[in-house]
Order: structure tokens, then C-alpha cells, then sequence
């Protein structure tokens, strides 16, 4: 296995391998990319979709089938969260969206084999670029190029994730180079890779935990997750999803789709899959199987390789090397760490908040399932498969 051959890079793992900043759109877009652009005013006028219902439909339906993915990506970024914003921008959520927004957002997804929402990548992966181009992809040096109502606690909530998804590419890296050494037999090769992905998830570890600087509990819970929820299982939707107008596929029926969260981020599906790392039936585990297909395709394939080609934790048992052993439990543990350091920024930045905001559940995930209890349970079964 080889990360060029799924679109990923050493150096920045699942990102993209483009920055947004850099990329035009055709003319077409541009009363989207105006409204885009100035989403954070229209949002707070709180007649968010009296602008939005006067955006002209591109009719992008043979554009997007020859497009760059780069361009297509880009323009599902804007879609998103204009998409987003008129649903959840007012204060009671539409039970239809209009067929100006639905059309364009639908030929996007389509082209990417994705869902018709504001999905992780559009949200993190590709919403970034670097302020100065001949510097690192660190947190003094990168910016958040789409918002919602802006500000430092938005912005620092997803340039977070885009310093743990570059510093995530050395895993991902070594995780495809450790398919094939554990085949070869090579353990002391296998012990080094494995303590280079150790000292990265420490790095990983340390990004994580700068969250609170700037992001503050209470203005996340008000201010960001409000816009970022799908319409699966909320009960501002009546449970029942979205009618996407003038898509004649859904026949007016409405469209249950699971909102952007960090459980689409690829980065900890892929070490279970390398490590073999199982989860008994549960709800989070159906949830997270279902959020697979929400991933990009590239990085689905990528987690599905890993999971069918690993034979690493049989490797590393059948070893009388204790190095190796120790190296492999402590990516384990690290695995189990992130998922404890996640269960800690659930409670406080989601359980411990209460608001009446429409469709902001403190008990429920934004991709529409309840977490608490299976937070906890999935980090116990990691930290339980040491070998």
C-alpha cells in the first residue's frame, strides 16, 4: 500500500493536497461565492434564507461531470454551509429546501460520492490553507477559509482538526509501510514505525489539547454546533429529514441524512483497521458504520485495504520481542487516549450545555445519536486489545 494511491500524502495526511485559497471557481459561482463569503452577516440578520431563496441556480449539472475534483470539492465546500445556514440559520428549520440549493448541492455530492450536506472533509479537510505558503501547516500559520458566523472560537475549532489531520499523516503513512513489514517478518523495522507513530500521536495529543484556549465551551455550544447538525433523528425535523425540492429521485420524500462530527475523521477508523481493533454491537458502532459511507471514497477505500490486508496484531503476537509488543500497545493506548481526551470534550463542550436552540440536543451527537455511553465503552474495548 501506498498513500499516493488513495490521495494522501506523509505530509498531510487525509488534508487536501491543494489549498482552498488557491482555487477559482468559474464565473458561474460567483453570486454563490458572494453570499458564501458574507455568510456570517447574512446569518445575522436572522432572515438568512430571504437571501438565500434569491441565489440564482448555476445549473452545474454537466459542469461538475468534467470539473477538476479540486474545483468540485471547493464548491461543496461553499454549498455546504450555505446549505446548512438555511436550514438551521433561523430559528425554526424549513421542512423543504429549495430546488436552487438542493440541485447544485446533489450534482456535487453525486460527482464525489458523498451525502447532500456539510460533510467532515468540506467542513475540516478542505476548508484550510496555509497563511504563508512557504511555512509549515501549524496552528500560527493556517486559516479557516469558509465560516458560518466566524470568529476566534469557530476558527479554532477547525483549525484544531486540521493540525491533528497534518500531524495524522505519519500513522497513516507507516500504517500502509506496516501492511507490508509485518508480511516480511521485519520486527525491528515493525518497532521502529510503530514508536515514530507513538511520538506522533503525542504531537497529535498535545494539538488536541489546545482546544479550550480559544475555543470556549459555551460559545461552541451556542455559536458553532449549532449550524453544523444533519437531519437524521432530530426532533427539530420531527426525526423525519429534509425534502430536497427538484430532485425527482427522492420523489418528495424526505432525505434523513447524519450531520457533520469529528466521528467522520478517518484518522481513528484506520488505526482499529490496522490494529484489528473490534467493537461489540452497539448503537455508536452501527452509527460509525453508517458514517463510513459518508467519508470520502479515496479514504474509505483506504480504512477498507488496511482492515483486509493487516495481519499486524497476528505479527506482533506470534513475536518473542518484547519491543515490539510494547510499541504496539502503546499506539494502542494512544488510540484509546484520543478517545478518552474526545469523551472529556464531549461532556464539556456538549453534555454540560443546556440552550433552546433548535435542533442543538446536548444529549445527542450532531450526527444524530446519543455518545456518552459509547464513547466510554468503545475506549475500554480498545484499551482491552493489548496484545
Amino acid at each position: 500500500m501506498e498513500l499516493k494511491d488513495y490521495g494522501l500524502s506523509r505530509e498531510r495526511g487525509y488534508l487536501s493536497q491543494y489549498e482552498i485559497d488557491e482555487i477559482s471557481l468559474p464565473d458561474r459561482f460567483a453570486p454563490i461565492l458572494e453570499a458564501a463569503n458574507n455568510l456570517s452577516a447574512l446569518l445575522t440578520t436572522g432572515r438568512v434564507r430571504h437571501f438565500l431563496d434569491a441565489l440564482p441556480d448555476p445549473e452545474i449539472g454537466n459542469w461538475v461531470q468534467s470539473a477538476s475534483e479540486e474545483d468540485v470539492r471547493t464548491a461543496m465546500v461553499h454549498y455546504s454551509f450555505l446549505v446548512q445556514a438555511y436550514v438551521w440559520g433561523e430559528d425554526d428549520p424549513p421542512a423543504h429546501l429549495p430546488a436552487k440549493l438542493s440541485r447544485p448541492i446533489c450534482a456535487l455530492a453525486d460527482r464525489l460520492g458523498q451525502a447532500p450536506l456539510l460533510p467532515y472533509s468540506g467542513y475540516v479537510l478542505d476548508n484550510w490553507y496555509r497563511l504563508d505558503k512557504s511555512g509549515p501547516i501549524s496552528l500560527d500559520n493556517i486559516a479557516v477559509h469558509q465560516n458560518f458566523l466566524g470568529g476566534a472560537d469557530e476558527n479554532w475549532f477547525v483549525l484544531i482538526h486540521v493540525a491533528i489531520e497534518a500531524e495524522a499523516g505519519v500513522l497513516l503513512d507507516n500504517a500502509a509501510r506496516l501492511v507490508t513489514i509485518a508480511k516480511d517478518g521485519d520486527a525491528p523495522r515493525a518497532t521502529r514505525l510503530l514508536r515514530e507513530m507513538d511520538e506522533a500521536w503525542e504531537r497529535i495529543y498535545s494539538h488536541f489539547a489546545r482546544m479550550p484556549e480559544r475555543c470556549d465551551p459555551y460559545m461552541y455550544f451556542h455559536r458553532v454546533r449549532p449550524y453544523i447538525h444533519g437531519w437524521a433523528n432530530n426532533p427539530a425535523l420531527d426525526g423525519g429529514g429534509l425534502v430536497y425540492e427538484g430532485m425527482d429521485r427522492f420523489e418528495g420524500k424526505p432525505q434523513a441524512y447524519r450531520g457533520q462530527t469529528g466521528s467522520q475523521s478517518s484518522i481513528v477508523p484506520a488505526m482499529d483497521a490496522l490494529f484489528q481493533v473490534g467493537h461489540s454491537d452497539d448503537p455508536l458502532r452501527q452509527f460509525l458504520d453508517e458514517l463510513h459511507q459518508y467519508r470520502p471514497v479515496e479514504h474509505r477505500r483506504f480504512i477498507e485495504d488496511l482492515a483486509s490486508q493487516s495481519t499486524l496484531r497476528d505479527f506482533v503476537s506470534n513475536q518473542a520481542d518484547q519491543a515490539l509488543k510494547d510499541a504496539f500497545n502503546a499506539c494502542l493506548e494512544q488510540s484509546a487516549r484520543f478517545r478518552t481526551r474526545h469523551l472529556e470534550y464531549a461532556a464539556s463542550y456538549i453534555n454540560k450545555q443546556a440552550g433552546s436552540i433548535a435542533g442543538n440536543d446536548p444529549d445527542v451527537g450532531t450526527g444524530g445519536t446519543p455518545f456518552m455511553k459509547y464513547l466510554k465503552k468503545h475506549r475500554d474495548e480498545n484499551r482491552d486489545q493489548v496484545v
